[in-house]
């Protein structure tokens, strides 16, 4: 049996494992299928209702 735990778990370990080329992929393919569910998803936001902009006092008709 090997006592061996594998890589330290750090930021600086994940962001390595990350960028190496198998696995660059997944995350690239992920990162830009978030950027596309989170622009859909705001495109379907609606807008807040705002009042209706009619005019209250007009100028004079000359």
């Amino acid at each position: 049996m090997s006592d061996d735990a594998g890589p330290p778990r750090t930021f600086t370990g994940l962001l390595r494992w990350a960028t190496t080329p198998p696995q660059a992929w997944g995350v690239y393919f992920l990162a830009v299928l978030l950027v596309w569910l989170l622009s859909f998803y705001a495109g379907t936001l609606k807008p807040k209702k705002t009042p209706d902009a009619s005019p209250t006092a007009t100028a004079p008709k000359g």
